[in-house]
This record gives structure tokens, sequence and C-alpha cells, in this order.
């Protein structure tokens, strides 16, 4: 790009530079805490190389980054898709706008931007990236530009073959998901040594001593090599299975000389390439972890501004409402629908809750009456905003007065007076936090009017039996004058610092909003060869969603023995969960690890078995057929694959409890 190019650029980005600072604004009134952005605009081809890149301009070289920007033309030109922008975990983050976009585009993306950044900025699964500097910075940009010049310079060495190099960077990228994405990034890890076998041929180690035969015949004589084998036998090391595998073959792993049919130590390179493909795979870990959340919380945000806050203009508003329309009803499992229905349900729960548990206070209310002596719509009309901040205008200003003061920001007040400020085009800048909580209040809503009454009587008993009498009220009216209308915003904060996508499903989605929402589980069946609903419970559709977003969706795999049978082989273990592994594929992934481990490398896993006779029963039956699972282990060692049964014993460790998941963030961020 020249130099009068990206001046142009910077102009264009000007003409944004009230809608930028508003939306920051905005955003910090609301209660974010987002990175500072910078805003870029660029073309079509532009945005495609970025997203291309993941986000940014400078990536190490490789084919990886030509096949994915090929992807993402194809599917601008024919899917019909159309990226609007995309920005960067970094501090501060850098968001890039399409220039073809609409103002009201801009303005869609820029408050959409604003919550990603804040969501970076405060999560705390981002934060473990940062953490062994413990200081919270982050500055991916300069890390991947060093990553690109370190890897450009080893392809430029003449010494260096450039396509061995990418055929490394080929070798580590499929293990850059075996990293242990709930553990602090630490650039080098404290591991167990390993314990050294006989394979790396001892005669030629002494050999080069330069001992006398004499010595070695009385030293090292038969008795003790045999003395030697047998102490080290059944020796293993992790000590406890290492679920960073690319940390521990960056450490122990060697490489294969294909002359020699040998291992040997890795170049510094190669470890350097290791390390530089570790760090990145952590960096990216956080974004696929919380893919649900993030991008529902953007969505929720950029509604609350562009629309109940009016930061769409008048004649902006249809264009945005047609950009959110296709933005949320993309098909498949759409994040942005799901992750803003799901906050949506965490702002009404925590307000409803909020609300019960103030008129179960009253006397003479208790959670066995309340359906029957309380009016929820006469409860939803008290609930309603003041008029005098639900529709504020320059004409309306006085009325402000008679509202409580924690609501009203006197200094923005007098200013609008003055006629500093256009209420007008901007109303939330005379309100508080708690003002623009209390405009906004979840639950008088159109589309959530029904959430209070729809409390079921379990929930009811729930909340009363456990209630601190610290409280109570002689009528309902005094109790809701005691609701703290920021509770379900509060609580939003609360859970965005600490989920991730797995532990977020786990808490939040219920019996209720399954049916909320017509969630359902589907299968597809051995017997008639079809797929059918299967399931509506919550806890089915629970766990098969959890499923696509433990480990990113990907097996979760670990180190169990660098030293397998005493022979310095690697021993993986797929830590099994009821969905079977792709052999094939996972074959092709142990012909990669070989070339990191430079040894023989085996995979235990489990797979699930249907006779073909139980099938036909079971065809005839109309139901499914029993699988039975056994366990499998496939073995690499430079020349052939090898796939071979193994005693149930030998895998009974690998299979997880339900689902291979963990529902306490508290304990994995410990």
């Amino acid at each position: 790009m020249s130099n009068s190019d990206r001046f142009h650029k910077q102009a264009i980005a000007s003409d944004l530079e009230e809608p930028v600072r508003e939306a920051r604004n905005l955003a910090q009134r609301l209660g974010l805490e987002p990175y500072p952005v910078k805003y870029w605009i660029v073309d079509y081809d532009e945005m495609n190389e970025l997203i291309a890149y993941g986000g940014f301009q400078s990536r190490y070289p490789h084919w990886r980054w030509g096949m994915q920007y090929d992807r993402q033309q194809k599917q601008g030109q024919y899917g019909g898709g159309k990226a609007f922008e995309i920005v960067n975990n970094d501090n501060p983050a850098h968001a890039f706008l399409q220039e073809s976009n609409t103002t009201a585009d801009q303005k869609a993306v820029i408050t959409h931007v604003e919550a990603h950044s804040d969501f970076f900025a405060n999560n705390e699964w981002f934060g473990l990236f940062t953490g062994e500097a413990g200081d919270g910075d982050v500055n991916a940009a300069a890390t991947l530009e060093r990553h690109a010049r370190a890897i450009a310079d080893y392809m430029a060495d003449p010494e260096i073959d450039r396509a061995k190099v990418e055929k490394w960077i080929d070798n580590a990228l499929v293990l850059e998901d075996t990293i242990d994405q709930h553990a602090v990034f630490e650039r080098r890890l404290e591991m167990d040594g390993p314990k050294e076998g006989l394979d790396d041929d001892l005669a030629e180690k002494l050999d080069q001593l330069g001992l006398s035969d004499e010595v070695r015949g009385e030293v090292f004589d038969d008795e003790w090599l045999a003395g030697l084998e047998n102490s080290d036998a059944g020796a293993e090391f992790p000590s406890e299975p290492q679920s960073d595998v690319l940390a521990f073959v960056r450490e122990y792993g060697k490489q294969y000389d294909e002359e020699s049919g040998k291992a040997r130590e890795m170049e510094p390179w190669q470890r350097d390439v290791l390390d530089m493909m570790r760090t990145e795979a952590y960096y990216f870990a956080a974004q696929k972890m919380t893919k649900i959340m993030n991008e529902g919380w953007a969505a929720y945000w950029e509604s609350t501004m562009m629309t109940d806050e009016g930061f769409a203009g008048d004649d902006e508003f249809l264009n945005y409402a047609d950009h959110m329309a296709k933005v949320l009803a993309s098909p498949g499992l759409n994040p942005y629908s799901l992750g803003m229905a799901l906050w949506e349900y965490v702002e009404n729960t925590t307000n409803r809750r909020e609300v019960l548990e103030r008129l179960l206070r009253v006397e003479g209310i208790s959670w066995r009456n309340l359906s029957d002596v309380v009016d929820f719509e006469d409860v939803l009309e008290v609930l309603e905003p003041p008029s005098a901040i639900a529709s504020i205008t320059g004409d309306s200003l006085d009325a402000l007065q008679d509202v409580p003061e924690s609501w009203i920001d006197q200094e923005a007040l007098e200013a609008a007076r003055d006629g500093e400020i256009n209420v007008g085009r901007y109303p939330w800048k005379v309100l508080t936090h708690e003002g623009l909580a209390r405009r906004h209040y979840s639950l008088v809503k159109p589309q959530n009017r029904g959430f209070l009454a729809r409390v079921s009587q379990n929930d009811l008993e729930s909340i009363g039996r456990y209630l601190f009498d610290d409280a109570r009220y002689g009528s309902v009216e005094e109790a809701l004058a005691d609701v703290d209308f920021s509770a379900g915003w509060d609580r939003m904060l609360d859970v965005r610092e600490s989920h991730n996508d797995v532990t977020f499903l786990d808490a939040f989605l219920t019996q209720e909003f399954i049916t909320a929402n017509d969630y359902f589980t589907y299968e597809h069946s051995r017997a008639t060869g079809q797929f059918h609903v299967s399931s509506v419970n919550a806890e089915d559709v629970k766990k098969k969603l959890l499923l696509q977003f433990t480990n990113f969706g990907k097996p979760s795999i670990a180190v169990y023995d660098g030293n397998y049978d005493n022979a310095n082989e690697l021993l993986l273990g797929h830590r099994y969960n009821g969905v079977m592994l792709d052999i094939p594929q996972a074959t092709a992934t142990l012909e990669r690890v070989f070339e990191l481990w430079g040894r023989p490398v085996n995979l235990l896993t489990i797979v699930k078995e249907v006779d073909d006779h139980d099938v036909e029963v079971a065809r005839r039956r109309n139901r499914e057929p029993e699988a039975k699972e056994v366990g499998k282990r496939i073995r690499y060692d430079g020349e052939e694959v090898t796939v071979e049964d193994v005693p149930w014993e030998a895998v009974e460790h690998l299979t997880a409890d339900d689902v291979d998941y963990d529902t306490k963030p508290e304990e994995w961020l410990a």
C-alpha cells in the first residue's frame, strides 16, 4: 500500500471520528471497559486478506494463508456472505472496517467492536495468555510480526531448505489445538525429565568415549547392561498426563533422519518454530473458547446502542435492521443468535429473581401464594421506566428533576441546558449507568413481558426457602421501590469475566431456555440410515452442544508416556467422551507427530463397533443396535501404520464421566 493510499484511508476513517468517539462514550456509560481501539478502513481484497491472516496484517509465510484467502473470496462471491469488520485481541485493539459499508453498517460494526474489545480486556480466559508477564498487556501484532520475520529469515537461509521449514510448520499445526488452554501460558514448561532408553545406540556412545577394550569389558559388561535395561523397565514420563502435547514434543522430541533411519536432535530453528507455533496457538485459544459468548456479547450491546439508544439515526434504522436480521438469521449453529439469546436470558433471569425476592418479602406473600395474590401486569406497570427518562428531549430536561439523583449526570445535564450537548441525538449523555439501566430495564420490553409470570413453582420455592429475612415490606409498591434495576447488567458483567463457552452453556442452557427457543437434538440412525429428532430434554441438548465446544470441538489428546514400552516411543491417549475418532484422520496426524518425535508414536483410543447382524435385527425391530466399546492402539513407526485391539484395562482410564468437560471455571482458573 502506498503512502498516498494509506493517507487516503486515514482521511476516510476520520469521517467516522464522531461515531467512534460517541460509541466509546456510550459503551463506557453502559458499564463496558474496552481496550482502546484504532479503526482502519480497508477495501474488499484487503478485508479478505486480513480475515485469512486471523485479523493481522502480517503473518509467517505459509500456504495456509493463501488457501484461507481463496476460501474467503469464494464465500463472498458465491456464498452471499459479507465481512463487515474484523477486530483483533490486542491492546490497543485494531478494527478494520470495509469501505463498501453503508453509514449504518459502519456504526453497527463500531458498536460491535467496542463490545468485543471490552470482552477481550475483561474475560479471564483472554488473560491467561498474558498471565506469565502478569501485567495484562497484549502486543499480539508485534509478536506475530516477529514470528513472520523470523520464519521468513529461516526460509531465506541458504543452509536451510525452505520446503523443510514449511513442512515443519505443517507438522506443528496438526498439534495447534493440543495445548492446555486452561493453564496460564508459559514459554517453557517444567516437566519430568525423560528416562533414556537403550534405543539410542549405547555402543556408539561408548565408542565416542575412547575407552579401551579392557575397561569396556570390566565396567560395561553384559550383566551391567542387562541390569540397566531391567532398572528402566516400565519407567514412565511424564508422571501425570500432559495436555500440552505441543510443549512436550518441543521439549523432548527429535527429528527423524531419513538417511540414517534414526532420531537425532532438532536443529535450533526447529525448536524455535515449535515455540512460535505454540505461542500463537495459545494466543488464539481464548477466541476459540469463547465464540458463543463473545459474539453474543457484541451483538447484545450493539443492539442496545444502535436500537435502544437510537445510535442508528432515523434514516439509518431500516438499513441497520436489515443488517442485524441477516447476521442473526445465518443458518447452522449461529454464535450471534445463540449467544445474544443466552445473554438476554442471563439478564432476564437475574432481573426476575431480583423482583421476586422483593415480592416474597412482602407481608402475607409467600412462594406458595405469590401467583394467586400478585398481579404481574400491575408489577410490570410499576417497573416501567418513568417517562422523564424513557423519552429525553431538549424540552423535557426539567422533568429529570423529579427522578432519583443517582440516575442523572448533573454536570452533563447542565451542559445540555446550555446547548453544549445535543440530547435529541445523544439522550444517554445526561444519564448515569444506573439511569441507563432503569431506562432499558429488560422485563418491561415487549418481547420479555411474559418472562416474570413464567417462573415455575419449583423456582419460586427455591427462591423463597432460602431468602435471608433482612428486609420486610408492608406492600408490593414498597417492595418494588427497592428493586435494583442494575442487577441484570451487573450479573452480565460478572459472567463475562469468568466463563467460557462450555461453562456458559452449562450454567444457562436450562430447560426453560431450550423450551422457549425450540432447541432439540438429532442423531443418525444406523437402522434407518436417516436423521431424526432424538430429544428436547435440556440435559441432552446441553451435552450435544458442549461436545462441540469442549477443546474447540476437537478430540482431547494428552501425552501419557514419553518412554512407552521402555523404547522412547511416544504414547498419546484420546480422552474418550462418547465420540469416536476419525481413524484415517488420526492416522494421518500420527504420521505428522512422528516427524516431531523422531521415533514411533502410539495412540490409545476407544471405538464403537456394531455387528452387521445386530444392525439387521435392529432395523427389523425399528430400534437402534447396541454398540460395543473396545480399545484400540494405533502405531506408526515411520513406515507403516498398525491398528490392534487392546484389553479394556489399557483404555479404561481414558473414558470420561458423562462428557469430557469441567463445569467449574473457578477451579479451572485456580
